[in-house]
């Protein structure tokens, strides 16, 4: 395969946020690849993460699941490494490696002694651009993520009821398709269509690579300059996605099955998502989650489960690291002898009295204790820094907005909680979510 000797890093850049904070740095190569180091020297141990602006949202129509095929299938064969080769050199190194994708990215990751980082850049470099298709590889792992999608989706009333009600709250957007893709489509997927994929994405213009652990800048940017730097760019960008239209319309899901054992209620709200440079509103969104649903002590489960103990379980979520518009959501698990209707209607009351009295102080200041309290304890653990990292910038966002973040979670006052929920809850459209057993049952 053709390459290219480029080398030389544009820019290096360090970054730091408060006295808990490691030291991070950035740099990208003439060929494109972003890395961002970020460095924690207390033991000989190093991650290596690269990422992939390329997830099930930039699929192209009727191929859903590609993405997640495709990670299967980076562990196959390449010019120099035989099918299995790649995971069976990490072990033999002493360290793990793993994937994972999501509806913005694909990521790759390999834990191991600091002194193999260079050999990790050499395997991870190879399957970047190297990899070899065969008929037989395609109908092999398409069996293995048809099994997959078959234990964790169809065995599972609760993935199954997910997947329609996400399927219902984005009418247009790409974010409405499962990422293990929907079986008819897995099952039609060609080589071809796989390759061109792989081809189009696969390039270090469209990666970010995250080291953390025991390493420098210097080195990084050394080892991934003979590793990375020799690599082509594509030069084809992320493709624009379809925009979600104007909702106008509430909306319901009724999915009835046999295997659910406690029927609940989820009432789910497209929001806005961490932006670069604008995080207000999502931080106040991530707060208000907590205040409603984040421990008994929360507006949801103090009000259902122990005030009236009319729930099971109560709470909320809201997870901002998109490239688009999120999703708020709020449950209610119900007692037996409460109806899903009933159980929606308490969901209205105590979000009703919520918006008439507020965001209690108290609580607020020991969610942002805890919630300082928690980031501190993820310092400790490099792989959960680098996830952080990689997960943000193929979200869109910059080193600087992630090391922004803390400060304005501090900042967000109760009345900009309060905001958020007038947001949600006045403003928006929903679709809720009625998850039962059949009525013969």
């Amino acid at each position: 395969m053709m390459r290219l000797a480029l080398a030389a890093a544009l820019s290096l850049t360090a970054f730091t946020s408060s006295p808990h904070a490691a030291e991070v740095s950035e740099f990208t190569l003439e060929n494109g690849l972003h890395a961002v180091v970020i460095e924690d020297h207390r033991a000989p141990v190093v991650v290596h993460m690269l990422w992939y602006r390329a997830g099930a949202a930039d699929e192209p129509p009727g191929a859903s699941g590609i993405a997640h095929f495709l990670e299967h299938l980076l562990f196959k064969a390449t010019e120099t490494m035989e099918s299995g080769e790649f995971s069976r050199v990490v072990e033999e190194n002493g360290g793990s490696d793993n994937a994972f994708t999501s509806w913005d990215y694909t990521g790759y990751f390999q834990r191991v002694a600091s002194d193999r980082l260079g050999l990790m850049m050499q395997m991870e470099a190879d399957r970047m651009r190297n990899l070899l298709l065969t008929d037989d590889d395609i109908e092999t792992e398409r069996s293995v993520v048809l099994e997959e999608r078959g234990e964790r989706t169809e065995s599972n009333a609760g993935a199954l009821f997910s997947e329609q009600l996400r399927a219902s709250l984005y009418l247009a957007h790409p974010y409405r398709i499962p990422i293990i893709g929907w079986r008819h489509e897995v099952e039609a997927l060609g080589r071809q269509e796989v390759f061109d994929f792989y081809q189009r994405f696969y390039s270090p213009d469209n990666a970010i690579l995250v080291v953390a652990g025991d390493v420098t800048p210097d080195e990084v940017r050394a080892l991934a300059e003979e590793h990375y730097g020799p690599l082509a760019p594509s030069m084809n960008p992320r493709l624009e996605r379809p925009s979600e239209p104007p909702q106008i319309a509430n909306r319901e899901v009724h999915y009835a099955d046999p295997r659910v054992s406690d029927p609940y209620v989820v009432r789910s709200y497209l929001v806005p998502e961490r932006d670069p440079g604008d995080q207000r509103m999502a931080a106040a969104l991530t707060l208000l989650s907590n205040v409603l649903g984040s421990g008994t002590t929360a507006v949801l489960p103090q009000a259902l489960q122990i005030d009236t103990q009319r729930s099971l379980y109560a709470s909320a979520s809201y997870n901002g690291l998109n490239l688009d518009d999120s999703v708020f959501s709020i449950y209610n698990v119900p007692t037996g002898d409460v109806t899903l209707e009933e159980a929606a209607a308490d969901l209205d009351q105590v979000i009703a009295d919520f918006l008439e009295t507020g965001v209690d102080p108290e609580q607020f200041e020991r969610l942002q204790f805890q919630w300082e309290a928690s980031r501190i304890y993820e310092t400790d653990d490099v792989g959960a820094l680098a996830r952080r990292y990689g997960a943000a910038l193929t979200s869109g966002l910059t080193v600087q907005d992630v090391q922004d973040w803390p400060d304005i979670i501090a900042s967000i006052t109760p009345e900009d909680v309060m905001e958020a929920a007038r947001l949600v809850f006045e403003e928006t459209t929903h679709v809720t979510g009625y998850l039962n057993q059949p009525t013969d049952q």
